[in-house]
């Protein structure tokens, strides 16, 4: 009998051990896309790396990773929701907004799913074959037009202070910016000894985002310097560093 297992990624394909590494061949161009409310629309590139052709579904949720396409509610059309996809060929998403009541003081945010479905095998060989289908989820930031400072700027206004956690200490982030800031690890330095979140995290605009830290033990002075790492609007990554705050 043949068997359908889904790999779930987050950003970035999922390898899975199986004898060997797996991964998805079709990969999004990008680790995001920002929509920009007086836009028309936006493309988004795919890429078959494979040696094989794949089918390749697309749609939008609001949140839910359990969401099927048929039950998403998300204000975008995204065509086409089905296609073939080459060897070493490309396949260019159309994302378009519907024009649905936002917020306008702030980002929100969306999903973008990518699934892929590799070919079915003929004959004997597919009774006994086990089959991946991977997909692939990326942040979608619907941008309204005119929201105060720059998105650039905005990990370097995030505001840190330490909050009492279960056996410690943990960094309770602010994000007093209208934009989502995506944060790769975020940790401090106290006396020559690195104490460092084993997490990542998304801090929303206007919201709070706790960083737990092992074994720090004792609260640091005033002086201790705050080191996170947040990804821009073009995935790349930004070292920044704060004071912490009492």
């Amino acid at each position: 009998m043949k068997r359908y297992f889904f790999l779930y990624a987050w950003s970035l394909s999922l390898l899975v051990c199986l004898g060997g590494p797996a991964k998805a061949d079709v990969v999004i161009t990008g680790t995001r896309v920002v929509y920009p409310a007086n836009a028309r629309d936006v493309s988004i590139k795919l890429t078959n790396g494979g040696a094989k052709p794949a089918l390749v579904q697309a749609w939008v949720d609001t949140g839910d990773a359990s969401q099927l396409p048929e039950q998403s509610d998300a204000p975008f059309v995204l065509t086409p929701p089905v296609s073939r996809v080459d060897p070493n060929k490309g396949q260019t998403l159309r994302l378009m907004f519907t024009g649905a009541e936002l917020p306008q003081n702030k980002e929100s945010l969306f999903w973008l799913n990518v699934l892929e479905v590799p070919p079915a095998t003929a004959g004997e060989a597919a009774e006994n074959e086990l089959q991946l289908a991977f997909r692939s989820r990326i942040k979608i930031f619907y941008r309204p037009a005119n929201l105060p400072g720059l998105s650039i700027e905005a990990a370097e206004q995030l505001r840190w202070r330490l909050v009492a956690a279960a056996g410690g200490w943990a960094l309770e982030c602010s994000n007093p910016t209208p934009y989502y800031i995506s944060l790769v690890s975020a940790g401090m330095t106290v006396n020559g000894r690195a104490y460092s979140s084993k997490q990542g995290g998304m801090v929303s605009p206007g919201g709070q985002t706790n960083f737990s830290l092992s074994d720090l033990l004792v609260k640091p002075g005033a002086d201790t310097q705050v080191d996170y790492t947040a990804i821009n609007d073009y995935g790349g990554v930004e070292i920044h560093k704060k004071k912490l705050e009492q």
